[in-house]
């Protein structure tokens, strides 16, 4: 019988590797934009591109939601506009469809 805390090597391997990449990517990044100038226009796109991509990740489901999803994603957009921290406006997000669909 196989335990069920017991972990296969390969998997833990994999798992490091993916972060190792995903490290080095992000890092890769940072190092290559910190030795290119960016024109102003450049620059701008990169600052909003956190909140397309959120955007493009919730879009798809608010579509095909119903109630509950649009009333987090009315809550999402009052938390961002009056915090202006990303993090905290989608806990409120998931906190918010949760509790919706917990009543309906």
């Amino acid at each position: 019988m196989i335990d069920a805390l017991s972990l296969d090597p390969t998997v833990v391997a994999v798992i490091l590797a993916m972060a190792a990449v995903t490290y080095a990517t992000k890092a890769g990044g940072f190092w290559l934009l910190g030795r290119v100038d960016l024109s102003e226009r450049a620059e701008a796109g990169i600052d909003v591109l956190p909140g397309a991509v959120v955007v493009a990740f919730v879009a798809p489901a608010l579509a095909e939601g119903g109630i509950p999803e649009w009333v987090a994603a009315v809550a999402t957009v009052a938390v961002a506009r009056k915090t202006g921290n990303l993090l905290v406006s989608l806990a409120v997000g998931v906190a918010v469809v949760l509790a919706v669909r917990s009543v309906l």
